[in-house]
């Protein structure tokens, strides 16, 4: 439980909100949508078609954060042979968008759904997003429903995609999911996705794959009303939900790319110089890493509990800057693969809330089909890899913009105290310079000291600084 001065108290929070709303209209964000597209929305979603296919048969699930609504994906895992089929079904929003129509031209200029901790600002009207595209238990919906064959270690041996109707039989969470799993109450689906995800996990080791197991900052609004910060680490359900996100995305990025039109998600891989510089990091703080040993096998030694481990995974973002799209339409770009993946990948299984999805999975339909790809997705698809990286920006800044306000919000009235924390990051040009991450209440900031920062040391710090009208919060070294 947070101490009560580190939360913003419920009567505090109408002012925050407020001041939120005021951050969006600063990144030129109008949570608002047009009368004109409130109207297309309702239309569609009094008109939308389904598919002639019925596939209400398969119980699928959805898994996602208590109380989501805009529900992009439900899955059905069964055994094939000695092998599996996973049933990945995709909200299908262009059953409910007119190409060049009112709803379709506010999503390119929205991008993607951005969050805060009471409210959410959608890509789509929420007549939409929430409901009638959604995959709402219980309901029939109208889904890209891929349809993918494993063998017995794990690996694709198949992918293809349908329109199709399904039903959700359950909207599960993460933690509900851990424990049924963990309890042995778990039905056979949910046990499969725990058997695929491991498989597919070690598949991502063997391939080269990694990911960074960092503790998030979470904005957490409580029962009394409080919003509260705290750091997150996800549950082993969270892991095997992902792995069967990123099959697809990598089915759809294969199936693109072999065909030679699309849209990837594109990670450059490291440079020497950059690993040469994590090397020196790992050296200062004293974490082991064999010469021999490659950069994502080391990356799975670190523990997020370990003060050091998670400075060493805050060095190693470094490496995964640079992502973006590459749109192709003939020839291959350069660059088609996510390093971090070892792979193709590309953005296939949010659809309600990235716009981008859209676009994969109308690609991935037409050449699972062997029909031609429509006119305006290729018409749109240059452009792509331009608006996303935009939209992107913007959602980036708010994100971080709104985390940088309840941070000063939090520790406004706590400005000469003194915090435990442990120093994440230093700057390589003023080694004075860097990041703290302190214990309670989960900040995140800046700090500075009279010598070199002590990386991956426990410290007690001073908070100088906790500006709400600028977001500004800085620490010093205590001593």
């Amino acid at each position: 439980m947070a101490h009560a001065y580190y939360e913003v108290a419920p009567e505090a929070v109408p002012a925050l909100e407020g001041r939120i709303d005021a951050l969006a209209d600063e990144l030129g964000i109008d949570a608002a949508f047009p009368d004109e597209v409130t109207a297309e929305a309702e239309a569609a979603a009094r008109g939308v078609v389904l598919p002639a296919l019925d596939r209400t048969d398969l119980a699928m699930v959805t898994i996602d954060p208590p109380g989501a609504r805009d529900l992009d994906q439900a899955m059905f895992l069964e055994r094939r042979g000695d092998g599996y089929t996973v049933h990945y079904a995709i909200a299908d929003v262009a059953s409910f968008v007119v190409p060049g129509g009112a709803i379709d031209r506010e999503v390119r200029e929205r991008g993607e759904t951005l969050y805060a901790p009471t409210r959410r600002i959608p890509l789509h009207p929420p007549t939409l997003s929430e409901d009638a595209a959604s995959l709402l238990p219980g309901v029939v919906r109208p889904a890209l429903l891929w349809s993918i064959d494993l063998d017995a270690q794990g690996a694709q041996v198949g992918a293809a995609v349908v329109r199709a109707q399904v039903r959700s039989t359950a909207q599960l969470d993460y933690e509900g999911v851990q424990q049924q799993v963990d309890a042995g109450t778990a039905p056979e689906t949910l046990l499969l996705l725990k058997e695929v995800g491991e498989l597919r996990q070690r598949l991502e080791a063997e391939r080269g794959g990694v990911s960074l197991p960092l503790p998030s900052q979470e904005i957490q609004p409580a029962e009394d009303g409080a919003w509260r910060l705290s750091y997150r680490r996800p549950v082993p359900s969270e892991g095997w939900n992902e792995q069967i996100s990123l099959l697809t995305g990598m089915a759809a990025a294969a199936m693109m790319v072999e065909a030679r039109v699309g849209l990837v998600r594109t990670l450059p891989p490291a440079d020497e110089r950059g690993l040469r510089r994590l090397r020196r990091a790992a050296r200062g703080l004293a974490i082991a890493w064999p010469a021999e040993m490659p950069y994502p096998d080391f990356v799975r030694t670190l523990d997020p509990a370990q003060p050091r481990h998670v400075a060493m995974l805050e060095a190693c973002t470094g490496l995964l800057r640079g992502a973006g799209y590459a749109a192709f339409d003939g020839a291959l770009p350069e660059l088609v693969e996510h390093a971090a993946i070892a792979a193709p990948y590309a953005h296939a299984t949010a659809p309600l809330r990235r716009l981008a999805d859209r676009y994969v999975g109308e690609v991935c339909l037409a050449l699972s089909a062997g029909e031609p790809v429509p006119d305006w997705v290729r018409r749109d698809l240059p452009e792509l890899p331009k608006v996303m990286a935009g939209t992107g920006r913007r959602a980036s800044a708010f994100d971080r913009a709104v985390l940088d306000l309840v941070e000063a919000v939090v520790l406004a009235d706590s400005v000469g105290g003194t915090f435990d924390g442990v120093v994440i990051d230093a700057d390589d040009k003023d080694p004075n310079k860097g990041v703290v991450l302190l214990d309670e209440p989960a900040v995140e900031a800046r700090v500075v000291g009279t010598a070199p920062l002590p990386l991956g040391e426990p410290v007690q710090v001073v908070l100088d600084e906790a500006d709400v009208d600028t977001r500004t919060v800085r620490f010093r070294l205590a001593g």
